[in-house]
């Protein structure tokens, strides 16, 4: 049985324009592990990491087709989403859909969605009272 997610793996155009991205918009942390390898760590005590993959230049052992662009990830804020939504106009990203409400794996959410420099796409969500 499965306990916990540890980390994910995004393949990416540009290790560059990814770490400007989700640490100037989603306020996560470079971090530098291995042979200089780069990841993306958030949460209250950094417990969560996303390891990028250069697109041509991935470590092995490896998905079948590392893609830029083919991610679907849901991140949970305690920030209220009026607040995110204001924050990401200023960084002039598109909020493509929202707040519509949703269910996460905890319960009900409410949800926007955006797109990050490779076309992931990235849901932000609150989530809401069980009712």
């Amino acid at each position: 049985m499965i306990d916990l997610l540890d980390h994910f793996v995004l393949t990416v155009r540009s290790i560059e324009a990814a770490c400007d991205f989700y640490t100037r918009v989603l306020g996560m942390a470079v971090v530098t592990f291995g042979d200089g390898r780069k990841a993306l760590q958030f949460g209250e005590f950094g417990e969560h990491k996303i390891n990028l993959h250069e697109a041509g230049r991935e470590f092995e052992p490896k998905a079948s087709r590392p893609t830029p662009g083919s991610g679907d990830v849901c991140f949970i804020t305690r920030t209220p989403l009026e607040r995110v939504m204001s924050h990401l106009r200023a960084c002039n990203v598109a909020i493509l859909e929202g707040p519509v409400k949703r269910t996460g794996a905890k319960g009900p959410i409410e949800s926007i969605y955006v797109r990050d420099p490779d076309g992931n796409l990235l849901e932000i969500a609150n989530y809401l009272p069980r009712s």
